[in-house]
């Protein structure tokens, strides 16, 4: 059974998160505030946080940050008030595995909670890229990041291209005439070489060190 944490700084929206989950998940916990919810995940050990973004104390944001720095973190599933805000851009980079909105149906929160507690991003790579687009700054890459990206073959540097312009893995073959297989191949050791967890943050990496131009395709 799915162990989640729930974190949010509204006791009815706690209590209605809860209620939604009822049917699946183990609730392990509850937090009022990002600093809760950072001190429960060490002692609770859940496989998801749900994590709502403006708290008192220590925001969501932050929280995500911190818990991500813990030993085989749980993944983090965002709630937000706000379509397509900073805030989702910020939650990424601080390691969240995706975001939904608050007014959800409780069937697709549900099933956000399992396919986070899968390893899988809940966002589209369509979506992700527009959030990318909208509040990316892109710096030149840093020595780290220039060293990382050495790693990577050719073949490799052209497969996260084309995950960071929103091409599925299906797509990605068709365009390389390759198996969808080989590919997810290819962004396993992608992933390796960058230390990256999951294709958000694949996609933010890429935009972030210039791979990709906002608007331009790879």
């Amino acid at each position: 059974m799915i162990r989640v944490l729930i974190a949010d700084d509204h006791a009815l929206a706690r209590g209605g998160l809860r209620g939604m989950l009822a049917a699946d998940p183990e609730i392990v916990g509850e937090a009022a505030d990002g600093a809760e919810a950072v001190a429960q995940t060490r002692r609770e050990r859940p496989d998801v946080v749900v994590m709502d973004v403006r708290m008192p104390r220590m925001d969501g944001i932050e929280a995500t940050r911190r818990i991500q720095q813990q030993p085989e973190p749980p993944r983090v599933l965002v709630l937000t008030t706000f379509d397509l805000d900073e805030y989702v851009y910020e939650a990424l980079r601080a390691g969240a595995s995706g975001f939904m909105l608050k007014d959800a149906p409780p069937s697709q929160l549900l099933e956000a909670v399992r396919s986070v507690a899968r390893g899988d991003t809940l966002l589209a790579p369509a979506v992700t890229r527009r959030l990318v687009e909208r509040f990316v700054e892109r710096p030149t890459p840093g020595p780290d990041e220039q060293r990382r990206l050495e790693q990577l073959t050719d073949r490799e540097l052209e497969v996260l291209k084309l995950i960071a312009t929103g091409r599925s893995n299906a797509e990605i073959a068709a365009d390389l005439f390759l198996s969808e297989a080989t590919v997810k191949t290819h962004f396993t050791r992608i992933a390796s070489k960058l230390e990256l967890r999951d294709r958000v943050q694949a996609v933010v990496f890429a935009y972030e060190n210039g791979l990709v131009e906002p608007g331009k395709p790879a």
